[in-house]
């Protein structure tokens, strides 16, 4: 048994029993990831897939249980050589990261930009997803971190540190209604135009929903959007007023006119969530330590290790932060 025939078990798994895309993803050709299947179950002595054909069907019991052990050790495996590479001071790796269009376009530039001008060798990558598919990609194996916001307390899975507080801006082009001076708009004033925001808004559980469900009303979704820039691309055609985050908009914007959205629409927390029971690389670290200052780098590795209960700072809001962060 050889822990590439585990990590190719694993790598089936997790392609949906897919050999071909398994093989691709291990960088190894077909035949040859068969063929070390087959050597692991000759040395088992028992089958791990059931098979129809040359498809695979589904995992026996015995290849369930298997499974559940392998990615035990693999994941041991990979503790060890970050440990190992912590150790020796080495700066060359990947980091993963799982976030929303917003935070990759507008919090991670310049803190990404910090890591890459001190760990040259380290290799960045980015997954985009909607904040409710963000966290399910946290289970993959490969993913170092998630960023994600939340209204309503901590992230539920890994271990999540508050990064920072931020509010939601309303914003309309020049020349509409509320491009004026006077009091804020209110929630009575908005339950009354079309909203654009982003897909997430769509839920009824939603903090847009619960706040406008406080009056007694539903939001007016007429469009909703993945992506900030988006979402001002149709608040320049008109179409409504647009509901987006504080870091998406800049003062130079001139074209917009922005009011803090009524104090009923939740104020979020920015999350970096990192898996359980992972030795992270000192760079990975060093990110959360960039997008979020106020905690001490000591601290935060002691939690990891689970050798210190986490008693998080309160979080600074965005605003203060934001020339913190413009490393």
């Amino acid at each position: 048994m050889t822990l590439i025939q585990l990590r190719y078990l694993i790598a089936i798994i997790d392609a949906d029993l897919n050999i071909t895309l398994a093989a691709s993803r291990v960088h190894a050709t077909q035949p040859g990831l068969s063929k070390q299947i087959k050597q692991l179950e000759d040395e088992l002595g028992f089958l791990l897939f059931v098979r129809k054909g040359r498809s695979l069907e589904a995992l026996t019991p015995a290849g369930q249980e298997i499974a559940e052990r392998a990615r035990s050790i693999l994941a041991e495996t990979n503790n060890i050589r970050a440990y190992a590479a912590n150790q020796r001071r080495e700066d060359q790796g990947q980091l993963v990261l799982v976030t929303t269009h917003t935070q990759a376009r507008f919090v991670l530039p310049p803190a990404i930009a910090w890591i890459k001008r001190t760990f040259p060798q380290v290799s960045v990558h980015l997954q985009q997803a909607a904040e409710n598919a963000v966290l399910a990609m946290m289970g993959q194996d490969e993913v170092d971190m998630a960023i994600i916001s939340t209204t309503d307390g901590y992230p539920p899975d890994g271990v999540a540190v508050p990064l920072y507080r931020w509010r939601r801006l309303l914003l309309v082009p020049r020349g509409h209604a509320w491009d004026r001076d006077g009091a804020e708009p209110g929630l009575h004033e908005l339950s009354m135009q079309p909203l654009i925001s982003y897909d997430s808004s769509t839920r009824p559980g939603s903090s847009l929903w619960r706040a406008f469900a406080g009056i007694g009303r539903e939001p007016n979704i007429a469009l909703t959007a993945l992506d900030a820039d988006l979402i001002k691309t149709y608040v320049r055609t008109g179409l409504g007023v647009g509901i987006l985050a504080e870091m998406a908009v800049s003062a130079g914007e001139a074209e917009f006119r922005a009011w803090p959205a009524p104090p009923e629409i939740s104020e979020c927390i920015a999350w970096a969530v990192l898996p359980r029971e992972r030795v992270l690389r000192d760079y990975a670290l060093e990110l959360v330590h960039a997008l979020a200052p106020q905690i001490d780098k000591r601290d935060l590795r002691r939690i990891l290790e689970g050798n210190q209960a986490p008693e998080w700072p309160d979080p600074p809001t965005w605003e203060s932060l934001t020339q913190t962060i413009t490393i």
